[in-house]
């Protein structure tokens, strides 16, 4: 009978990290610039550059550090204090009213925006319009 002798060779797979290639501070809008690739693998950090370019810094990254998905946001289209539209809408009912936005915040966010009717504090999500969307639909 013959017998048949496999051999597998393991070796470590080999993954890239994007780090920093200066210090990027926090709202500063990530360029192709400002990154490297690094041959090590770090848990969490991020391996791909396109998914960094066009992103903001939400906290300073300093150079040589690995970028987490956490570090990292849309670009904010509400600034602190601005004025913004709030949009409530179920069915066919749809409520407009302006609010002032309590943080910066970009689409996709929850914001916590003060209603100039009622001085209410309400929390939505920010369209990509800048207008934030309150209640049921947010």
């Amino acid at each position: 009978m013959r017998a048949l002798l496999l051999l597998c060779f393991c070796t470590p797979a080999v993954a890239e990290t994007v780090v920093a290639q200066r210090i990027i501070r926090a709202q500063q809008i990530v360029v192709a610039e400002d990154l490297a690739l690094s041959p090590t693998s770090v848990a969490g950090a991020i391996s791909d550059l396109a998914l960094v370019v066009g992103q903001e810094a939400r906290v300073a990254i300093y150079a040589g550090h690995p970028l987490r998905a956490t570090d990292l946001g849309p670009p904010a289209v509400i600034a602190r204090n601005q004025v913004v539209p709030l949009v409530w809408h179920s069915g066919p009912l749809r409520i407009l009213t302006e609010g002032r936005a309590l943080e910066r915040a970009g689409p996709g966010d929850s914001l916590r925006v003060m209603n100039l009717s009622s001085r209410t504090t309400v929390t939505g999500r920010v369209a990509a319009d800048g207008s934030v969307i309150v209640g049921p639909e947010s």
